[in-house]
């Protein structure tokens, strides 16, 4: 398929089910991923953050995106994560990306070495060169501990590296003064918000889309969501998006004593997938803390409130 430039829409960021053992259930994606494009998602991201891309073994990453292409087999981009420590890692990553049939890769800054904004330019120039398909940088400061710098991203759009940024950096006023910046680029740069809980904000601001990880639970409201904001009717995209930041409830269902946040998320999105029928186990991939039977729960009482179940 041509992809889209600028990409816009819904892109959730597709969870990576799995069995109880550990393994990838392509059955299961296969069921998801075909839900998802029904809800009239705009394009699949595989193996990002609430994919658990950290977690799994290079062998499990090409499964689930050879899986994700498949299924979509042309309906919708599809976009690989290739998120890892070093340069050539990240091209070692890409290679397979493009044999599986991706559309879209999705890098972050170098991470674990300390690392200089040249350094980190140059890092994405090479995974541009290494691999001919669109390339999205992946602002997530909390996972590499680097914010990618403002001049940077748009010396790297300028010059058309970059196709487009996914800003999951939570400074919105850093990016909120970079988005007049990059909607003077005459490339068709992409925008997309990767925060669940402002998407209505980003979009009256000019942001092309969002990756939401709740997407997975509730896929239909961010395309209700995106379509009012793109009609510009903001009084219901404000009221979608306020249903969704309370059903974001969720990821805190997880008991903060015996769990870190991550896993209270990413613990949610599966048992709420689970509960709708849409996978068919909720097993989070080790050393997470898998969700108590109380928690689950909770995120039942989430789904039941917000009228998903």
């Amino acid at each position: 398929m041509s992809f889209p430039t600028p990409l816009r829409g819904v892109i959730p960021p597709v969870i990576t089910p799995l069995t109880a053992a550990g393994e990838v259930d392509t059955a299961s994606l296969r069921r998801l991923s075909e839900h998802l494009i029904t809800a009239g998602v705009h394009g699949l991201f595989l193996l990002g953050s609430s994919g658990e891309t950290a977690y799994l073994t290079d062998a499990q990453r090409l499964t689930a995106l050879e899986t994700a292409v498949d299924t979509a087999a042309g309906r919708v981009p599809v976009l690989a994560g290739v998120i890892d420590t070093t340069t050539a890692r990240v091209l070692d990553r890409a290679a397979d990306a493009v044999r599986a049939g991706a559309d879209a890769l999705v890098a972050t800054a170098p991470f674990y070495t300390r690392t200089h904004k040249v350094e980190i330019a140059d890092h994405f120039r090479r995974i541009r060169a290494g691999a001919d398909l669109p390339l999205f940088a992946y602002d997530i400061p909390a996972a590499v501990h680097t914010k990618l710098p403002r001049d940077i991203v748009l010396d790297l759009a300028s010059d058309g590296t970059l196709a487009g940024l996914k800003d999951s950096s939570g400074d919105e006023g850093s990016l909120r003064r970079l988005m007049p910046e990059l909607r003077r680029l005459p490339n068709g740069f992409s925008v997309l918000t990767g925060s669940e809980l402002t998407v209505d904000g980003a979009l009256l601001a000019g942001a092309d889309g969002v990756v939401p990880g709740l997407g997975n639970v509730d896929a239909h409201g961010y395309v209700r969501l995106y379509e009012a904001a793109r009609a510009g009717d903001w009084a219901a995209a404000r009221a979608e998006q306020d249903r969704l930041a309370a059903l974001f409830s969720l990821t805190d269902a997880g008991d903060p004593a015996l769990m870190g946040p991550s896993s209270s998320a990413l613990g949610a999105f599966k048992a709420a997938a689970q509960l709708q029928g849409l996978i068919d186990c909720a097993a989070t991939a080790a050393p997470q803390v898998p969700l108590d039977d109380a928690a689950v729960e909770r995120v039942r009482g989430c789904l039941v409130t917000a009228g998903l179940l």
